[in-house]
């Protein structure tokens, strides 16, 4: 079923309830995510946006929301149809492939750079041109148990087991460190002295939580682990490279740690929702996840057991650097707008540092650098992480804008899962990768 085949019942219905709802009948149509922060946000963009004395009737926004249930199929197939029911729409970076052959690239602000910097634009990018201005980001953050790793570096006893441990494990003698100083192998070290399988005497039953289901968003949090060892979807002549140490190096470490007991054994079946779970029952020292999980695990209503025991911070480093996935939702100009020059206008202004305050203020999420975080700080605290990480340390696969980037992490999911679970073997794992990237993004 397409946004063609639902106007009866769906886009126009809704067009028109809203057209009929507005003091004037508006001329840029842009068609949002519905629900949540994200249409809060928009919501008060556009209206900020209407009551500018430049904004001529012929210019104001009306907004569309359709169900976020199949909405991006059901946008590939209207635009791909020549749909004129929205002029602007909703845009995500692992989806601009698909619908780039749909749209046409767009100009931003002259501000643009300076409020949200060069990482955090190429979410918004393919094949080197800009698609959209990006409103919203999701990127990982390292939460840790700062009252367990605190007692730790505090006691030589535990040092000494710490280093016995990871010498059995990792083949080393590591030292414990300040979570903000921590490798890769740091990481893993701590998850198994944290683990009550590898150390009797840990003060939580599991040293970290993985989020192993056969499901493409686990990738994202899994790959920053090998992009950190220098791993990349494909190199710049367009090979797929995915078949190396570094994803080598990625895929063992999550093995040995689900082998050795650090997560439960129950992890091939988690994602977002259960691994939050795991680390808010207070049995978890520390784990890789969403930003978004940051105002629920930091809430004393809602996890009031490690509430205010709980830090974030980026995730760990690897030989190339730290680094942490980032994708974000946006908007962009449907090439068969009716209102082209109009969508236009407020593209330009979206990307502003105007609107992006208004938007930030607002609940949006948006990923802004140091000099613009500033000044909303105070009332968005977490953005000014959100902002210095994604400009720091975030990070596009070469190919991760493509038309098949969600087939990549699909078939991703589905290899490396079956490695975790014991299915496959390591070189069985990579290669059937390998040679499945090679057909998607040939």
């Amino acid at each position: 079923m397409t946004f063609s085949t639902l106007r009866k019942g769906g886009l126009i219905a809704v067009a028109i309830a809203s057209l009929m709802a507005s003091p004037a009948f508006a001329k840029v149509t842009v068609l949002g995510w519905p629900g949540g922060p994200e249409e809060t946000a928009l919501r008060a963009a556009a209206d900020a946006y209407n009551a500018k004395s430049d904004t001529s009737d012929a210019n104001k926004v009306e907004l569309l929301f359709f169900n976020r249930d199949g909405f991006w199929d059901k946008l590939q197939a209207d635009l791909a149809a020549g749909s004129k029911a929205f002029d602007v729409n909703l845009l995500a970076t692992y989806s601009i492939g698909r619908y780039a052959p749909f749209m046409e690239p767009v100009e931003l602000s002259d501000e643009a750079k300076a409020v949200y910097g060069d990482s955090v634009l190429s979410t918004m990018q393919y094949e080197g041109k800009q698609f959209g201005v990006p409103t919203d980001l999701s990127l990982h953050f390292m939460y840790y148990r700062k009252d367990l790793v605190e007692a730790l570096l505090k006691d030589d006893a535990a040092k000494a087991r710490f280093a016995e441990i990871s010498e059995k494990h990792l083949g080393k003698k590591l030292e414990p460190k300040n979570p903000d100083e921590w490798t890769w192998d740091d990481y893993a070290a701590t998850a198994l002295y944290f683990t009550q399988a590898v150390n009797p005497d840990s003060p939580t039953r599991y040293g970290t939580v993985l989020q192993l289901k056969n499901l493409l968003f686990n990738m994202m949090v899994f790959q920053s682990l090998p992009r950190s060892y220098g791993g990349n979807w494909m190199d710049e002549s367009g090979k797929v490279t995915v078949n190396s140490d570094a994803y080598r190096k990625g895929l063992e470490t999550y093995k040995l740690l689900y082998d050795a007991g650090a997560t439960p054994r129950d992890s091939l079946s988690y994602e977002f929702a259960e691994a939050n779970a795991a680390y808010a029952s207070g049995q978890v020292a520390a784990m890789m996840q969403w930003n978004a999980a940051a105002s629920d695990l930091t809430s004393k209503e809602k996890s009031p057991t490690v509430a205010e025991v709980t830090e974030t911070i980026a995730p760990p480093a690897g030989p190339e650097g730290r680094f942490t996935h980032i994708h974000g939702l946006g908007f962009g100009l449907n090439k068969n707008a009716e209102n082209k020059d109009g969508a236009k206008a407020f593209i330009k202004w979206l990307s502003s540092k105007e609107a992006a305050l208004i938007y930030a203020r607002s609940s949006g999420a948006p990923a802004l650098t140091p000099d613009v975080v500033k000044e909303v700080a105070a009332e968005r605290p977490d953005l000014v992480k959100l902002g210095e990480f994604a400009s720091k340390y975030g990070y596009v696969m070469n190919g991760g804008t493509s038309a098949k980037a969600l087939s990549v992490y699909e078939l991703q999911a589905k290899e490396f899962t079956g490695y975790w679970s014991g299915q496959q073997s390591l070189d069985d794992a990579l290669a059937n990768t390998e040679k499945g990237m090679t057909e998607l993004l040939k």
